[in-house]
């Protein structure tokens, strides 16, 4: 399993680096400090499953509400098309294609605390039709790393981050971001359906992806339009259609005359399943992240790769200074999240710093791979996860790429 070499190796790495740190610099505090981290994260990785728990019980009863109405099998005809195509393992009519639609839909709209409770529900639906339970199916794998690539049409987390700390150009970070994370999800998509054979120039599909690309660029054609008022348009329209999907679904609940107080506590009682089997996924991964961190060892790689950059003669390696938020990003999304502000707050960047715009590109271009992997595997206990993570990685490194690329072109 690639996560458990990952896991192992973190834990190497960070024990190794912090010996020698004790030995050879004769820094007494780092075991104490790497000690700390440990139960630090373990800490965090509690408290985190206890609010992702209240966060899956809200959405599930939604989603249970959805589904007992009609709704999700309303909105699953929509997408089916397509879905019968890119996951053929899935059943038409089945409820993990409106779970997988409404968890994309969630990503795209920036909606964090929807889109996991929707992808767990999405995963757990997909293990009912998975004939080998420790296995991760063609679907699961698909599905996650569509998911990881993180497709982002209104970044809000980031938007609010730059406003909290002084940015005068807020937005000037939307169509990079948007760009980025398009060419992630389109890479991840290519790799993961030569894998699967999956044939991409199918006509249905061709339709589908080109609307989707249409809309993508006409997005940002109106929203280039209107610089100023991208903030404004990101908050209301995300509040605007997540609201909408609420009352769509509780509109046709009624209609059927479903219970709805009922059907909600039913789908809230799923939801604190699902969060109990997290728990011990996500606290060993935030424990590795920690102990990785607090040896030094994801700095001094840092510091060493932008040595070698300028050893090679590079000069403009201004992008290596928000390289550690694009490295971290695979493991920990608030950890890249803290590293992202540290270069905002820092006075030799600031946010409107080519620096600091490059970071939010970073923070906006993919999910936390080794995190989803993580919990939504963990979620149904899948222990061998094929190539979900190779594929994973991929699209980070495509996101990282053109982020690169697309800052320069845009901010340099």
């Amino acid at each position: 399993m690639v996560l458990n070499r990952i896991w192992i190796g973190m834990f190497l790495i960070a024990i190794v680096m912090g010996f020698s740190k004790l030995i050879f610099w004769q820094d007494t505090a780092i075991l104490q400090k790497m000690m700390d981290g440990l139960f630090e994260a373990s800490k965090n990785g509690f408290e985190l499953s206890i609010f992702m728990t209240g966060a899956l019980c809200l959405w599930m009863g939604f989603m249970k509400i959805g589904e007992e109405g009609g709704a999700i099998k309303i909105m699953s005809k929509l997408v089916a098309p397509l879905f019968t195509r890119l996951f053929p393992e899935i059943p038409k009519d089945h409820p993990a294609v409106g779970s997988i639609m409404m968890n994309f839909s969630a990503n795209m709209l920036g909606l964090d605390n929807a889109a996991t409770p929707f992808g767990l529900k999405a995963m757990k639906d997909l293990q009912e039709l998975n004939p080998n339970k420790t296995v991760a199916s063609n679907a699961q794998i698909m599905f996650l790393v569509l998911n990881a690539s993180g497709l982002t049409i209104i970044p809000v987390s980031i938007l609010a981050a730059r406003a909290a700390n002084n940015s005068n150009s807020i937005s000037s970070v939307f169509l990079p971001i948007l760009i980025t994370t398009f060419f992630a999800t389109l890479g991840g998509l290519i790799y993961v359906s030569i894998r699967q054979k999956i044939n991409l120039l199918n006509k249905v599909v061709l339709l589908y992806l080109g609307t989707l690309t249409s809309a993508v660029f006409g997005l940002i054609y109106i929203l280039n339009a209107y610089p100023d008022k991208i903030d404004v348009i990101s908050s209301v329209v995300s509040n605007t259609i997540i609201f909408g999907i609420i009352l769509f679904f509780f509109g046709l609940a009624v209609r059927a005359k479903v219970n709805l107080f009922e059907s909600f506590i039913e789908g809230a009682k799923g939801g604190f399943e699902v969060a109990l089997n997290i728990v011990p996924y996500l606290v060993a991964m935030l424990a590795a992240i920690s102990l990785f961190r607090s040896s030094g060892a994801f700095t001094d790689g840092m510091t060493l790769i932008k040595n070698g950059f300028l050893f090679a003669g590079l000069t403009a390696v201004e992008f290596v200074d928000a390289l550690p938020v694009i490295f971290m990003k695979p493991f920990s999304g608030s950890g890249a999240r803290g590293l992202m502000i540290e270069i905002y707050q820092n006075p030799a960047f600031g946010p409107d710093s080519f620096v600091g715009k490059l970071a939010s590109t970073f923070q906006g271009s993919t999910e936390t791979t080794f995190y989803v992997l993580a919990v939504y595997f963990g979620s149904v206990k899948v222990s061998d996860t094929r190539y979900a993570a190779l594929a994973g990685i991929i699209c980070d490194i495509i996101g990282g790429i053109v982020a690169i690329f697309v800052s320069y072109l845009f901010f340099a």
